[in-house]
C-alpha cells in the first residue's frame, strides 16, 4: 500500500461502535476531540499566529499530508510505530512484509512467541523489547478487542509498548480524531520556529502546541513537519536558504541577519 493512501480498516468498523469513520470524525469534532478553551496570554496570541502561518505555508508546500510508515490495517501502524522506535522508517517498511507474510493477522502475532518475532524484526534494533511489546500488544487486542484496535486514547495509552506519540498517531490516522504526534522533527522543528520555548519533553511540547493549533490541523501538520524536516530543515544543517518558513521561522531569521 502507497503511503498516505489510508485504506479503512476492516476493524475500525467494530471498535468505532459500528460507526465508521465518518462518524468518529464527527465524534472527535463535537465531543470527544474538544478540548476546553481558556484565554491564551499575549505570547500564546503571537505564537498562534505564527503557527496559522506556518500551518498555511506547509500545506502549498506539501499538498499532501502523510504517513511515512506503510500499513493497510489499524494493528500493522501499531506495529510499524514500535519497530520505529530508534530505526529509520524505510527499513521498517522492508521489515514489516516478512513480518507479515508469516503472520498475516492480529491472532497470528498473537499465538507467535516473541523469539518468533524477534528473528524476524532484529534489523530494527532494540529487537527483544520490540518483539516483546508487540506480542504483548497482539495479545491484548485478540483477547480483550476481538482482534480490532479500540479507538479511545485511554484504551491506546495501556497497550504494551504504546506511548503518547503512538496513541496520537492512531487517533489521527486511523480514526480521523483532533492529534498532535510529538517525534523528534515535531519538537526540532517548533522550537527552531518558535512556536515553543526550549522545550524537549514530548508531552510537555504538545500541550503548549494544543494551546496553539487548531485541533483539525494538528494531525496533518505533525506530518508536514516530518515531510519538511526530512526534505529542508535536516537535522545536521537546515537548508534556510530554501525553506518557505525562513522569514517567519526565528532560527531562519537569524540566518538572515548573519
Amino acid at each position: 500500500m502507497k503511503k498516505g493512501l489510508k485504506k479503512e480498516p476492516a476493524e475500525m468498523k467494530t471498535t468505532a461502535g459500528k460507526k465508521g469513520l465518518a462518524a468518529g470524525k464527527t465524534a472527535a469534532g463535537k465531543k470527544k476531540g474538544t478540548r476546553k478553551k481558556t484565554a491564551l496570554t499575549k505570547n500564546e496570541k503571537i505564537r498562534k499566529e505564527l503557527a496559522l502561518e506556518v500551518i498555511e505555508r506547509l500545506k502549498k508546500e506539501y499538498p499532501i499530508a502523510e504517513c511515512t510508515l506503510d500499513y493497510e490495517k489499524a494493528w500493522q501502524l501499531l506495529v510499524s510505530v514500535r519497530l520505529a522506535a530508534q530505526c529509520t522508517d524505510a527499513r521498517v517498511d522492508q521489515i514489516t512484509p516478512l513480518l507479515y507474510e508469516k503472520f498475516p493477522d492480529v491472532a497470528a502475532l498473537a499465538a507467535a512467541e516473541p523469539e518468533e518475532i524477534e528473528e524476524i524484526v532484529r534489523p530494527c534494533g532494540l529487537g527483544r523489547s520490540k518483539a516483546r511489546d508487540i506480542s504483548a500488544c497482539m495479545r491484548v487486542l485478540h483477547d480483550q478487542y476481538d482482534d480490532h484496535v479500540p479507538e479511545t486514547f485511554e484504551e491506546l495509552l495501556a497497550l504494551p509498548g504504546v506511548g503518547r506519540k503512538s496513541a496520537n498517531l492512531i487517533m489521527g490516522d486511523v480514526f480521523g480524531k483532533p492529534a498532535i504526534v510529538t517525534d523528534t522533527h515535531c519538537i526540532r522543528l517548533c522550537n527552531l520556529i518558535g512556536l515553543v520555548d526550549n522545550i524537549k519533553e514530548p508531552a510537555k511540547v504538545e500541550r503548549e502546541l494544543w494551546k496553539i493549533i487548531p485541533p483539525e490541523e494538528g494531525n496533518d501538520l505533525c506530518h508536514r513537519f516530518v515531510h519538511h524536516g526530512r526534505a529542508v530543515c535536516v537535522a545536521r544543517r537546515p537548508q534556510c536558504d530554501a525553506c518557505c518558513l525562513r522569514d517567519i521561522c526565528r532560527h531562519g531569521r537569524t540566518t538572515m541577519e548573519e
